[in-house]
C-alpha cells in the first residue's frame, strides 16, 4: 500500500473520532450516537476488501467484531456507576478499563470454544 492510501485512511478515522467528540459536545446524545454507529468497523471492513478481495476474511472479521461488542459494553456500563457514584474520572476510567479488559479475555475465551474466531 502507498503512503497517501495510508494518509487518507489516517485523516478520515482520526476526523471521525475528533469530528464525534467536537459534536459530543455540543449534544452528549447526538455524540454518542455518532459514535454508536460501526463506522470504523465498516471502514475497515471496506479497506480489508479493497485491499485482499477476500470475502472469507471479510466475513471472519465481522463475526469477530459481534463477539467482541459484548465484552466492549462493560466500560459504557462501569464508567458512569463509577462516576456517578462521586469516584474521579481518572481512577473510574481505570477501572473500567480494567473491567474492560477482564470482559474480552473472557469473551476471545468463548468466541474461541464456541465461534471460529482466532
Amino acid at each position: 500500500m502507498v503512503w497517501w492510501q495510508l494518509a487518507v485512511r489516517w485523516v478520515l478515522s482520526g476526523g471521525l473520532v475528533v469530528g464525534a467528540s467536537e459534536v459530543a459536545r455540543r449534544s452528549e446524545l447526538f455524540g454518542a450516537l455518532l459514535v454508536s454507529i460501526p463506522l470504523v468497523s465498516v471502514l475497515a471492513m471496506i479497506w480489508l476488501h479493497n485491499d485482499t478481495r477476500d470475502t472469507e476474511k471479510v466475513a471472519d472479521f465481522a463475526e469477530g467484531v459481534l463477539w467482541l461488542v459484548i465484552p466492549s459494553l462493560v466500560l459504557f456500563i462501569a464508567l458512569p456507576q463509577l462516576l456517578r457514584k462521586g469516584m474521579e474520572f481518572w481512577p473510574a476510567l481505570g477501572i473500567a478499563g480494567g473491567l474492560t479488559v477482564v470482559a474480552y479475555l473472557i469473551g476471545l475465551w468463548i468466541a474461541n470454544k464456541v465461534g471460529n474466531v482466532a
